[in-house]
């Protein structure tokens, strides 16, 4: 059983969709469509009759062998919260932009999901940040693939964020906020913000401060077995916790706990290429574009 997974689709990328599913088809595979993204393409994309749907996390685990996941790199975060952790192998392609989880082009999709069928692909296993406490704040969901961010909320005011490794004082930050990212994350957000770029297997997070008071303040990496707690305050009531792309809001004096999640989500990789490869290409390295 194949589940495939969607969220918005320009029309211009309708075709590679009907490609997906007119492959799946030749290869007598069975489909599963996340239903609101087989309601919001029925009338464009030609489904088979016979095809299955799947509407939340309980309809993945132990009854799906490959998840596509067709978009970009937000789209295989959303996918986090259907996959979690069942172990399911997640396959992105990419008909986004830059793509660094969504790895497979366009004019991959066919000899990629040859490749899938026939098991000649390797596992990338990926490290997951799970947010402790407040436990009510993201309910059962609360953990990212990417990071987990502080920020400000309707204020131009600085926030402090009183940070604590494994029971140490580490730092009081004066600054916009600050990202805790696993080494997926490494080359989002926290890249933005001056974080460096950390390889998946390296069993770190990097904690990347955002637009810091004080310039001496940089990111730091530490291992990824660390438990991290972090007091926040500032003049205004009110702060945002993310997780990924989803939010929530804490008050002044909370505290937060966060540690490395018991499990990994499982990233399809074809063979010959590796992580390297990928943010050389994305990064554009080595390409000179002074003319």
């Amino acid at each position: 059983m194949i589940a495939l997974f969607g969220r918005e689709v320009s029309p211009e990328n309708l075709k590679y969709v009907q490609r997906v599913v007119d492959k799946l088809i030749l290869k007598n595979c069975r489909l599963t469509v996340y239903y609101p993204f087989f309601e919001m393409l029925q009338d464009q994309v030609g489904f088979p009759p016979d095809v299955d749907f799947f509407y939340d996390y309980q309809d993945i685990g132990g009854k799906v062998d490959f998840f596509f996941s067709i978009g970009g790199d937000g789209t295989i975060l959303d996918a986090l919260t259907l996959v979690r952790d069942s172990g399911v192998p997640i396959m992105g392609i990419n008909i986004g932009r830059l793509g660094f989880l969504s790895s497979i082009a366009k004019d991959e999709i066919l000899p990629a999901i040859d490749k899938v069928l026939g098991k000649d692909f390797e596992i990338d296993s990926r490290t997951v940040v799970r947010l402790n406490q407040p436990k009510d704040l993201f309910g059962d969901m609360n953990y990212a693939l990417n990071e987990l961010t502080i920020t400000r909320k309707d204020t131009t005011s600085l926030i402090v964020l009183h940070v604590y490794v494994d029971g140490l004082f580490l730092n009081s930050y004066w600054a916009d906020g600050l990202i805790v990212a696993t080494p997926t994350g490494s080359t989002a957000y926290s890249l933005s913000s001056g974080g460096p770029i950390i390889t998946p297997g390296s069993e770190n997070f990097v904690l990347t401060p955002i637009a810091p008071h004080n310039l001496t303040v940089r990111p730091i990496v530490i291992p990824d077995k660390s438990k991290i707690r972090i007091i926040v305050e500032g003049r205004e009531d009110q702060f945002l916790v993310s997780l990924d792309s989803r939010r929530a809001i804490i008050y002044s004096n909370f505290e937060l706990n966060i540690e490395k999640a018991d499990f990994k989500v499982n990233m399809i990789q074809m063979k010959g290429r590796d992580y390297f490869m990928t943010i050389r290409e994305k990064l554009k390295w080595g390409l000179d574009a002074r003319n």
